[in-house]
C-alpha cells in the first residue's frame, strides 16, 4: 500500500503518548519520517524508538520530504504554524482548538485553500467505533425525535508550572475548550448543529488563570437540548465519563466511551412504540440492548482517514470546516460565561 509521509511538530505531548505510536506507526497507509519538539533529549529519543529522523527547528522540519504535519503544540503557536507548512506546500492534521479565535480559524482555512494543501482538525473520539454505531441508530431514526443529550469529561488537572492549557493566553481557555470541544463535536456528530447556548465557567478548586469548571447548555437546531460538563478538579477515578442520549423512542446510554480508550460500555433502550400516557411512571423495565461493534483505535482510524483523503483526492471527515465549528460554539459558550446571556451561533 503507498504510504503518506508525516512529520510531528511537538511530538513530546500526545503525539508522544498516543498519535505516533498508536496512530502514525499503526496506520497502514502512513509513514512517520521527521520529529520536531523544544525539548530536544526527549525528541531524540523518540525518533531513535520509532526510526524517524530528530530535526532541530521548525525551518528544517518543513524542509524534509513530508507530505503531511501533525501539529500538536499550545493552541496560540497553530496559526503560525499551519501558515507556515501551508506555504511549504504540506498538508496539516491540526490538534483542537484550531485556533485562538474564530477569525484565526477562518484565516486558517483560506491560508491552506490559496496553497492547495488539506487542512484537517484532530477530533479523534468521532472515529470510537460505539459513536458511530450511536450516529448510525439516530440517523436511522431508532432513537425518534432527539430530545436530550448529556456529554461528560473531567479529569484532577492541579497547577503545574509551565502547564500551557492552564494560561488562556496559551490554550484558549480550560476544562471547556479542551475537553469540551471533544464533547461538543460529539453532540454536534449525534443531534446535528448548535443554535445558540448558554455557559457557566468558574474555578471552582484550582487557582490558575484558565477555568477548572465548565458547563454549558446547548439548543440544537432539531429542538433538542443538551448540557456538557468538563471538569480539572474532579478526581480521574470519579469522572465517568458519561454519555446520554435521549429520544422519542428511548435512549442510548455509556459510560467510558468519551476519553482516549477503545471502547467503554454503551446500551441502548429503544422501543417502536411509546404508547399510552402511564400514571405509575414505571422506569428500569427494560434490559436494553449492548453496543459492542469491533473496538477500533481512534487514532489509527484518524490518521488512516486523514491519508486516505490525500491519497485518494478527496474531502475528509476531519476537515478544517468542523474545526471552525467547534471554534464558533466554543467562542459562544465563552461569550454566555462572560456576559451571562444566552448567546446564538452565527
Amino acid at each position: 500500500m503507498e504510504k503518506v509521509k508525516w512529520a510531528v511538530l511537538g511530538s513530546c505531548g500526545i503525539a508522544k503518548r498516543r498519535t505516533i505510536p498508536e496512530g502514525i506507526i499503526a496506520a497502514e497507509n502512513a509513514e512517520l519520517v521527521a520529529v520536531y519538539d523544544l525539548n530536544t533529549a526527549a525528541n531524540e529519543a523518540l525518533a531513535k524508538e520509532f526510526g524517524a529522523k530528530a530535526v532541530g527547528s521548525e525551518a528544517e522540519l518543513l524542509a524534509t520530504d513530508a507530505d503531511v504535519v501533525y501539529i500538536a503544540t499550545p493552541a496560540n503557536l497553530h496559526y503560525e504554524q499551519v501558515r507556515a507548512c501551508a506555504v511549504a506546500g504540506k498538508h496539516v492534521l491540526c490538534e483542537k482548538p484550531l485556533g485562538m479565535a474564530n477569525d484565526e480559524a477562518e484565516k486558517m482555512i483560506a491560508i491552506c485553500e490559496e496553497a492547495g494543501v488539506k487542512l484537517g482538525v484532530g477530533f479523534m473520539m468521532r472515529f470510537l467505533a460505539q459513536h458511530q454505531a450511536a450516529a448510525k441508530l439516530i440517523k436511522d431514526g431508532k432513537l425518534g425525535q432527539p430530545v436530550y443529550g448529556r456529554a461528560q469529561l473531567s479529569c484532577w488537572y492541579p497547577p503545574m508550572e509551565g502547564a500551557w492549557r492552564q494560561d488562556p493566553a496559551q490554550g484558549g481557555g480550560g476544562s471547556l475548550i479542551d475537553m469540551g470541544g471533544h464533547c461538543i463535536d460529539l453532540m454536534e456528530l449525534f443531534f446535528g448543529e448548535v443554535k445558540k447556548v448558554s455557559c457557566f465557567t468558574n474555578n471552582s478548586v484550582h487557582d490558575y488563570k484558565s477555568e477548572d469548571s465548565a458547563v454549558a447548555l446547548l439548543s440544537f437546531e432539531n429542538g433538542a437540548l443538551a448540557t456538557v460538563d468538563t471538569f480539572f478538579c474532579i478526581p480521574d477515578a470519579s469522572s465517568k465519563t458519561r454519555l446520554e442520549l435521549y429520544g422519542s423512542k428511548g435512549s442510548i446510554l455509556a459510560e467510558g466511551t468519551i476519553g482516549q480508550g477503545e471502547a467503554g460500555e454503551m446500551v441502548a433502550y429503544l422501543e417502536e412504540d411509546a404508547g399510552d400516557y402511564d400514571g405509575l411512571q414505571n422506569t428500569g423495565g427494560g434490559a436494553g440492548a449492548a453496543i459492542n461493534p469491533e473496538p477500533v483505535n481512534m487514532y489509527r482510524a484518524e490518521v488512516e482517514e486523514f491519508s486516505a483523503s490525500i491519497l485518494e483526492g478527496r474531502e475528509t471527515s476531519l476537515s478544517a470546516d468542523v474545526g471552525l465549528r467547534s471554534q464558533k460554539v466554543l467562542s459562544a459558550c465563552y461569550e454566555s460565561a462572560r456576559t451571562g446571556r444566552v448567546v446564538e451561533i452565527n
